[in-house]
């Protein structure tokens, strides 16, 4: 079975793939088929919408380029690409003010200017992200990104528990929805639950092998690694992580916690040179801000090898 995602405007085949099955695994093979095509379209039709909108003129673009275009820049993980993809989401939001996804986008921003402490005031940047979040819901319940945003929020206050519910949510909206599970996975770790993360990491794996948000699905393994004192697989994870595309200085972080917890010293010390190249003013403040997790011993060796690093 050969699958095609294919521009009907230009013809151009924006992807395509072969999947093969004996006769009698034809009941898999259709379920193979939903989970190729969803992923495929999750990750490219968003690229390639934006890649059209980038060839017009911005003063033209309508709520629907200006939404894509602000998807290309939102997963590059920089102030600088977070400040324009807020930018675009808010262009968005004013040629139609009833696009939920647009609002949903603003909550994404509005989540990596608290996540990452990209401003002064992370506490009103939490509070934003769970307005917009909110907006899209008015407009949208439904919309799966919209409960994502929502779900997310509530990490920023330290409530996993209520996380966990509106990222069920989503993924029952969307049950090919990989960020909707790698939130999820992210969700358990905080609260400890080795199973559910382990579950829902590889779903979303499965889902999206190369999804924007990789270096997080590798990150939170490594992490659930470390609270389950196996410091050699999660230096191998963590370091998986801080090499993949987008993966920002709370990542290097990790890997130099996993690193230096396995007594990979020489390895965590190039990873603490990462982390004040991409953040200097990066604290062991900020880590645990990101990852409240709720196992102390953890939290506790985590924090001694930051402070050995200088952090």
């Amino acid at each position: 079975m050969t699958l095609e995602l294919t521009d009907t405007s230009s013809r151009e085949i924006l992807w395509a793939d072969r999947l093969v099955a004996p006769v009698d695994e034809i009941g898999d093979l259709r379920t193979r088929i939903v989970v190729h095509l969803v992923s495929a379209l999750e990750a490219h039709i968003p690229f390639n919408e934006a890649r059209i909108a980038r060839l017009s003129d911005p003063a033209g673009l309508d709520a629907w380029a200006n939404y894509h275009v602000g998807l290309g820049h939102l997963y590059r993980f920089t102030a600088a690409d977070t400040a324009l993809a807020q930018v675009c989401f808010e262009r968005a939001v004013r040629a139609d003010p009833q696009f939920a996804r647009a609002h949903a986008g603003l909550s994404f921003t509005s989540f990596l200017d608290a996540f990452l402490r990209l401003t002064p005031d992370p506490v009103l940047a939490a509070r934003n992200a769970r307005r917009h979040a909110e907006r899209g819901l008015e407009l949208d319940a439904l919309d799966p990104f919209a409960n994502f945003t929502m779900g997310r929020s509530f990490w920023l206050t330290d409530e996993p528990e209520v996380a966990a519910d509106w990222l069920a949510r989503a993924t029952a909206l969307n049950p090919n929805y990989a960020q909707g599970f790698y939130a999820s996975a992210f969700t358990a770790m905080l609260t400890g639950s080795a199973p559910a993360t382990f579950a829902a990491l590889d779903t979303s794996l499965h889902l999206s092998p190369l999804d924007p948000l990789l270096y997080g699905i590798h990150g939170v393994r490594a992490q659930m690694l470390i609270q389950q004192e196996d410091y050699e697989a999660a230096a191998r994870w963590a370091d998986r992580a801080a090499t993949t595309p987008g993966a920002h200085y709370l990542i290097a972080m990790i890997a130099l916690s996993a690193n230096g917890l396995a007594g990979r010293h020489e390895q965590a010390a190039r990873w603490r040179q990462k982390v004040r190249r991409l953040k200097p003013d990066a604290t062991a403040a900020d880590y645990f801000a990101a990852f409240p997790t709720r196992d102390t011993a953890s939290r506790a060796r985590i924090a001694t090898e930051l402070r050995r690093h200088g952090f």
